[in-house]
């Protein structure tokens, strides 16, 4: 796995080899961002950027956003292996002055934020089987820790159907196999 764009443009990322967590296909991510940057729907700029990378893994997508001018990502993830990973690779690509990473449950993290820090783009990647994430989301919208210009992207299985109505207001949805990405604003 590369990163794709940026000031870290071709390194490697290590991975976990794992059923535990699946990373995001190197073809998923840039068309994320591709979309992000490209499309007239969505109005976010990735520069500067504060960005919240929920149900982390090994960190591509928050990795992918430092890469390409993000201010800072924060990363959250209670997998104590997937949690090894990412610190390497937040090591060996030297950005842990741009980097947080907080070890445990997202509840936990949303919970102790600094309510005065505000993100612009959050980014749920949680096992496909899980639904925990929606009431992580009615979290974030209640403890309003979002800028007024944000950008909440979700990565869910392609046949899951979702139901975001009064949390998000979806602005499209895009489908790369077993993938679904959802992008929406709060």
């Amino acid at each position: 796995m590369r990163l794709i764009s940026g000031k870290l443009k071709g390194k490697k990322l290590s991975f976990l080899n794992s059923t535990i967590t699946r990373p995001l296909k190197d073809m998923v991510r840039e068309s994320v961002f591709n979309i992000i940057i490209h499309s007239n729907l969505i109005n976010i700029q990735i520069q500067n950027s504060t960005v919240l990378d929920l149900y982390s893994g090994t960190g591509s997508f928050g990795i992918e956003c430092i890469s390409r001018g993000a201010k800072k990502a924060i990363f959250v993830e209670n997998n104590e292996k997937a949690i090894e990973v990412l610190n390497k690779n937040l090591e060996k690509l030297s950005i842990k002055n741009q980097a947080s990473l907080f070890a445990g449950k997202i509840e936990t993290f949303l919970n102790q934020a600094d309510k005065k820090k505000k993100f612009d783009i959050i980014f749920f990647d949680p096992p496909f089987a899980e639904n925990k994430f929606y009431n992580e989301l009615k979290l974030i919208k209640k403890l309003n820790i979002f800028n007024k210009k944000n950008l909440v992207i979700i990565h869910r299985e392609a046949k899951n159907v979702e139901n975001f109505n009064g949390l998000l207001k979806v602005l499209t949805s895009k489908k790369y196999g077993r993938s679904k990405i959802t992008f929406g604003i709060l």
